[in-house]
């Protein structure tokens, strides 16, 4: 059932019908499934219209745009820009074309990295 709140998706199974292209649709899936095979307790939400992650507070979000896909791990972007050559990095956002995802080991370090940081700053150790 579709639920709607002012008109704004409300799942991320509902933002991802609507992204139209089917390549792009495929990228976003393919990050979620990373995502979730990391970190098997996620919350996903909507935030900001968006797809989100979060475990003890902000993992990433993801998103379908015109021409590009972007993946939003924050400032941990810093931490990987010498592997990040040939995308475009823009504050915390990591942007590529659909045709040209990010490395799946290169995500996967990403969302270690943001949950480790996640669980030193709430004490959490699982």
């Amino acid at each position: 059932m579709l639920t709607m709140v002012d008109g704004q998706t409300q799942t991320i199974d509902q933002y991802l019908s609507r992204v139209t292209s089917d390549e792009a649709r495929a990228s976003l899936v393919r990050l979620r499934d990373i995502i979730r095979d990391e970190i098997p307790d996620v919350e996903e939400v909507i935030k900001y219209g968006i797809p989100t992650f979060k475990k003890c507070g902000y993992i990433a979000s993801v998103a379908a745009f015109k021409k590009h896909c972007s993946f939003f791990p924050g400032h941990t972007v810093n931490d990987f820009l010498d592997q990040l050559d040939g995308y475009k990095i823009s504050k915390g956002t990591i942007q590529f074309a659909p045709s040209k995802p990010i490395p799946e080991p290169l995500v996967r370090a990403i969302v270690r990295a943001r949950l480790a940081e996640n669980l030193a700053a709430s004490g959490d150790r699982t």
